[in-house]
């Protein structure tokens, strides 16, 4: 195993060519720039003439740090060839938003503005959001050009559904700018878990104690949507079953909500048949209340607390390591002490072949940790980084032992 790099984010060392078009959508692209460097990327921006009536040149210079670009005759570049330079400099051109006049002129191979020939003389990948009303969108033209743009292997982000500008509601409305960084950093992942189906579970369990009362723990479930969404960043088709938590569904992840650990195992058992990978993220309650009330349980003054007995959960990961042909099974374990042992101890016991550790009291709630990665041949502890990241690098580990299992 190696160790997980402790710097840099999920786009370093890209170089993204953002360009912008007329739309209200455009403002939208100035999170995603931001965002866009915040993952580790250089973000050079070339707008169309009418995506500067929206904002304005100075706000994506301010941005970036670096000057934005939108005639094809600019002085600035002594050749004269705006639209070769910016295009070779790029690993991909993402267009936000993407109006359905330019999808048009990309479709159809015009080149009358700096963008639209740059893309044109482009040699790296094109990924468009389109923004546009739902009756744009969903005309005849519009469909016919995006038939086109997909034939030739442009990457279409969205759009979504909802309201608009204008006042209507449907499809056409552009994906927001943290569901389009989601898809641009799955674009670069490398697809090694590709035609691979991989169950993911994630978040705390909550065990009733009557109606309003329950037993949980300190689990936000960051970890496990970070592990769904590496899988699905890596190629893999993903199901995420998730315990309450108040995280988004990552993008392309289908999400089965759930509330018991009882509830969780219906839910994986449901699923597991089919898939080829079980990563148990989440952090189930090993017991739960055997007498919980069907009523609020009063407070009377003078009186002693109510008894509460309890009773072992399932053990969701021990059930289904002993399937008859189970996937290849990922546990977590949450320690206090003694980490590597009672890993190891737990990998045995559970029947797994890989078991990812960290001390509980310095990962719940917070957005890095380190993790200890056990197997039969040992272990190794990463560095500390974000999560995403050591999802990404438990992501490896696990396509990497596939192919044996």
């Amino acid at each position: 195993m190696t160790d997980v790099p402790r710097n840099g984010g999920e786009l370093a060392g890209r170089h993204l060519l953002l360009g912008v078009t007329g739309g209200v959508a455009a403002f939208k692209a100035c999170e995603y720039a931001r965002e866009l460097q915040r993952r580790g990327a250089t973000v050079q921006v070339v707008m169309t003439d009418a995506a500067t009536r929206f904002v304005g040149t100075a706000t994506f210079q301010a941005l970036t740090g670096r000057p934005v670009f939108t005639d094809a005759w600019d002085v600035r570049v002594g050749d004269g060839m705006p639209h070769i330079g910016l295009a070779r400099a790029a690993d991909a051109v993402v267009v936000v938003p993407a109006s359905a006049d330019f999808l048009a002129k990309v479709a159809h191979g015009l080149a009358d503005d700096l963008l639209s020939t740059l893309v044109l003389a482009r040699d790296c990948p094109l990924l468009v959001a389109p923004a546009m009303n739902r009756q744009m969108w969903g005309a005849a033209a519009t469909q016919r050009n995006l038939r086109t743009l997909l034939d030739d292997g442009v990457v279409v982000l969205g759009p979504g559904s909802g309201e608009q500008a204008c006042g209507e509601t449907g499809d056409g409305r552009m994906l927001e700018p943290q569901e389009l960084v989601e898809d641009t950093i799955a674009f670069f992942a490398p697809k090694v878990l590709a035609g691979r189906r991989v169950l993911v579970t994630a978040g705390p369990t909550y065990e009733p104690i009557d109606p309003v009362r329950g037993i949980t723990n300190r689990s936000s479930g960051k970890m496990g949507y970070a592990v769904a969404r590496a899988c699905r960043g890596a190629g893999a088709e993903v199901v995420l079953v998730s315990g309450p938590t108040a995280l988004p569904t990552p993008r392309g992840v289908r999400r089965i909500d759930v509330s018991t650990a009882r509830q969780m195992l219906a839910a994986v058992m449901a699923e597991v048949a089919r898939q080829h990978v079980f990563v148990a993220v989440a952090a189930v309650a090993d017991w739960r209340v055997a007498n919980a009330a069907d009523r609020k349980l009063k407070k009377v003054a003078g009186a002693a607390p109510p008894a509460l007995a309890f009773e072992p959960n399932p053990d969701i990961l021990a059930t289904v390591a002993a399937l008859p042909s189970p996937p290849y099974c990922v546990g977590f374990a949450a320690e206090t002490e003694d980490l590597e042992a009672n890993a190891q101890d737990k990998r045995r016991r559970k029947g797994v072949p890989l078991l990812v550790g960290n001390l509980g009291q310095d990962t719940f709630g917070r957005d890095d940790n380190e993790l200890l990665i056990v197997d039969a041949r040992g272990s190794v502890r990463t560095e500390r980084a974000g999560k995403d990241r050591l999802a990404r690098h438990l992501v490896d580990e696990i396509a990497r032992r596939l192919p044996e299992h």
